[in-house]
């Protein structure tokens, strides 16, 4: 078959960027040939926008998985990719198809006037590059090592979150007092089982006594009979990781009457790809 003569009018990269978790945290499969520098990043096609307003896709995680693997090839198997990637990807794909601004209109708390301004992405980028993951606890004798999550599980844990609060608003129409209190057991429950799967994908090995343990079944048994002051620690370590990884602020002016305040864009696919 003969080369195709548009192929020199196909997408070429427009940025390239190094992932913030240097590849560790991603699974071998996940990233060609483990590469996390230099990551060519192209601008998206017509196809991934038309997928990312399908809510259904959106809701599964399907278009963000169809979107980086698109617009970064690197990623062979993007539901793998390490969530503290994320962000940096999404504005590097941001950058690549629409620029470094990103219009964003604000009410001012102070003066109830509407400000129109323009981010500069770059700053979600360069803000990613001085993060870093603290992988390990030391509780007593015991070192915990942990991952952050990937994206598949992060996407399993929010529609699984979002199922449960779902059922939780239906059941305050419930109206048999005994029903009512019998589903909400239930369903406290099962978060309680949500929440606990959470910890247990984000403990990665487990070393006391040096042994190290690393079997899915041994740590699963373990935090659900450690004391409570060992999965308070835990906890805590996994929420500052959390909020170490948050996406950073823009201070802004008001230019009715001044007053500074910041701006938090959400990175939901449908509002963050939004062009309009």
């Amino acid at each position: 078959m003969s080369e195709n003569p548009l192929k020199q009018y196909f997408r070429q990269p427009k940025i390239y960027i190094t992932l913030p978790s240097k590849g560790v945290f991603n699974s071998p499969e996940s990233l060609e040939s483990g590469k996390f520098e230099n990551v060519p990043i192209y601008g998206m096609t017509g196809m991934d926008e038309i997928v990312l307003k399908t809510p259904d896709a959106l809701m599964s995680g399907e278009s963000t998985v169809r979107m980086i693997e698109s617009c970064c090839p690197t990623f062979k198997d993007a539901w793998q990719m390490s969530t503290i990637d994320a962000n940096t990807l999404y504005a590097a794909i941001r950058i690549a198809t629409y620029g470094n601004e990103m219009g964003v209109t604000q009410t001012c708390d102070s003066c109830e006037e509407e400000n129109d301004y323009d981010l500069d992405l770059n700053r979600v980028i360069e803000h990613y590059t001085t993060c870093q993951y603290n992988h390990k606890l030391i509780v007593d004798n015991i070192t915990i090592k942990t991952k952050p999550l990937s994206y598949k599980e992060a996407s399993d844990f929010g529609i699984s979150s979002y199922n449960l609060q779902q059922q939780l608003n239906q059941a305050e129409s419930v109206e048999d007092p005994l029903e009512k209190q019998k589903v909400f057991k239930e369903l406290f429950e099962e978060l309680t089982k949500v929440q606990h799967s959470l910890f247990l994908k984000s403990v990665e090995s487990v070393e006391v006594d040096n042994q190290i343990v690393d079997n899915r079944d041994f740590i699963h048994e373990w935090l659900a009979n450690c004391d409570k002051k060992i999965f308070d620690e835990l906890k805590k370590h996994v929420d500052a990781n959390r909020e170490a990884w948050v996406m950073p602020s823009w201070p802004v002016k008001c230019t009715h009457c001044q007053a500074e305040t910041e701006i938090y864009v959400d990175l939901d696919n449908t509002n963050f790809f939004d062009n309009a």
